[in-house]
């Protein structure tokens, strides 16, 4: 197949997970006969520098031609000034909000070879196999902002039609896997949370009988991460406790260098990035973890591109590389051997070409 994809580097260890990403593509492409055209673009911290905005008209017409966007991370201490009328992370969710990717779709599969690198005990993490769904255009970092000397607030605002949409494709998603949604929301508090529960329950009743479902309080469902994570299977939530649960649950593979993440509309183009951000405290050291990109790349190739088999390839490879000993540094442990970057990445080829 032929397919256009706009690469956004960003910031930071953006650049150096992205290089290794599209060395796997272009195995994939080599192994399957496929055409990938990769266009680079700026966003974020470069794109300020470069182009005086951080998501500059040039990035939106590529995102917006784009088959699907593969994205490494922004930001970083340079642009941190919270009085800038311009920051990197506006970029991100100007690009977020162009797409109309309105679902953010995270993995997270723990791998015996890593239980060593979550803080968690082993028999906690056996079995982990949850699939995040956060509400991403919409809730409290899209509302109306208003700040004063002495006082300021953020609005929590959702509509029916931005909830439905996203408890419709949670529902979807999970019937093809456990068919278990845990819909997490704060409805002893807020009214947003209210009218979510509601309409998750008309909506499973009315489209997803064979789905259960089940309601948990944002607060109890932190807990439960730690305590049972196993017993979840499709997370669905708003964005900001999607935002802070997805990162807790890093935790339980060993490190938010590991995963992925689409985020998705109806149309079929998606944004592929890693969770975890610029990371600048180790920029230009070549020790940062591509695997999560390079795992971002598999989700592009089975949401975007309709080449599951592939993105299956480039799973099976970065497992079998984690299990052969090789770490990069956020999740050496004893006994295995930490790589850099671009070891890691050449490691990853070398078995997909392996095993084709």
């Amino acid at each position: 197949m032929a397919a256009l994809i706009g690469v956004l580097p960003g910031d930071g260890i953006g650049t150096e997970v992205i290089a290794e990403a599209l060395k796997v593509l272009d195995a994939v492409a080599t192994i399957g006969g496929h055409r990938f055209e990769t266009r680079h673009g700026l966003i974020g911290g470069a794109a300020m520098d470069a182009a005086g905005s951080s998501f500059p008209p040039a990035t939106r017409d590529l995102a917006l031609g784009a088959d699907a966007v593969l994205l490494g991370a922004v930001g970083g201490p340079k642009w941190t000034n919270p009085e800038a009328p311009d920051r990197p992370e506006k970029g991100l969710l100007e690009l977020r909000a162009a797409m109309g990717v309105y679902a953010n779709v995270r993995p997270v599969v723990t791998h015996p070879a890593l239980y060593d690198a979550s803080p968690l005990r082993p028999e906690r993490l056996r079995g982990v196999d949850i699939l995040v769904v956060r509400e991403l255009t919409g809730g409290i970092y899209f509302g109306e902002k208003r700040r004063t000397a002495d006082g300021a607030s953020d609005l929590c605002s959702y509509s029916r039609a931005e909830i439905t949409r996203l408890l419709r494709m949670a529902g979807t998603l999970a019937r093809g896997r456990r068919r278990k949604v845990a819909s997490i929301d704060k409805v002893n508090v807020l009214e947003t949370s209210r009218l979510w529960r509601a309409i998750a329950i008309e909506l499973f009743a009315r489209e997803f009988a064979d789905v259960a479902l089940e309601h948990v309080l944002v607060d109890a469902a932190a807990m439960h991460l730690l305590s049972r994570p196993a017993d979840f299977d499709v997370i669905v939530t708003e964005n900001m406790f999607g935002d802070i649960l997805t990162d807790e649950a890093s935790m339980l593979v060993g490190s938010m260098g590991m995963l992925p993440s689409a985020s998705l509309n109806d149309r079929g183009r998606g944004l592929y990035e890693p969770i975890h951000g610029s990371a600048p405290d180790i920029a230009g050291q070549g020790i940062a973890n591509p695997c999560g990109t390079i795992l971002s790349v598999a989700m592009m190739l089975r949401h975007s591109l309709g080449l599951p088999r592939e993105a299956a390839a480039i799973e099976a490879a970065v497992a079998a590389v984690i299990e052969s000993g090789l770490r990069t540094r956020d999740i050496a442990a004893p006994g295995t051997r930490a790589v850099s970057t671009t070891a890691m990445g050449d490691a990853i080829v070398t078995h997909l070409r392996a095993a084709a």
